[in-house]
């Protein structure tokens, strides 16, 4: 009994899990997708409009201030760069978790390759830029690993009891 429910854990944690990266590789794809349409000169016309009132409300606000200051660094080979990024590797989550929701057998130790990639690469970005949000999606995407080989055990069991 305590193995079926600690079974039901991982699995409601995996599902969970697979809903926020959807979520995520979600937003990268919109994101990626805007970045074809807005270059330097429009992202700072649409920051300047953003951040006018809420700086003169407040002018030392943090989050306007970075978006003023990443405006100004913001050149067209950062907007490809950031555009292609963004869409490819939103688009391959998405395909990886449309397979998992599916639950096709193979995607799980493809999934667990994706995401070992995606770690590597976002460790390598992190030592560039200290970026703490790499960092959290470096750990979820650690989360995920660990959750998708507990999950893939699961199901590979669940088939052998099947037959």
């Amino acid at each position: 009994m305590k193995n079926k429910f600690r079974l039901k854990i991982i699995h409601i944690g995996f599902d969970i899990g697979l809903l926020m990266k959807t979520v995520f590789a979600s937003l990268e794809v919109i994101s990626g997708t805007a970045l074809i349409f807005l270059n330097p000169e429009k992202m700072s016309r649409l920051i300047i409009l953003i951040s006018k009132e809420e700086l003169s409300e407040d002018p030392k606000d943090i989050i306007m201030n970075y978006l003023i200051s990443f405006s100004r660094v913001f050149s067209i080979n950062m907007q490809y760069f950031t555009m292609i990024y963004l869409l490819s590797h939103g688009i391959i989550k998405l395909s990886v978790i449309f397979l998992l929701w599916k639950k096709k057998l193979w995607a799980y130790p493809l999934s667990i390759l994706v995401f070992a990639g995606f770690i590597g690469y976002q460790l390598y970005r992190y030592t560039k830029s200290r970026s703490i949000m790499l960092f959290l999606l470096t750990i979820l995407d650690i989360m995920m690993i660990i959750l998708t080989i507990l999950e893939y055990k699961r199901i590979k069991n669940e088939n052998i009891e099947k037959e």
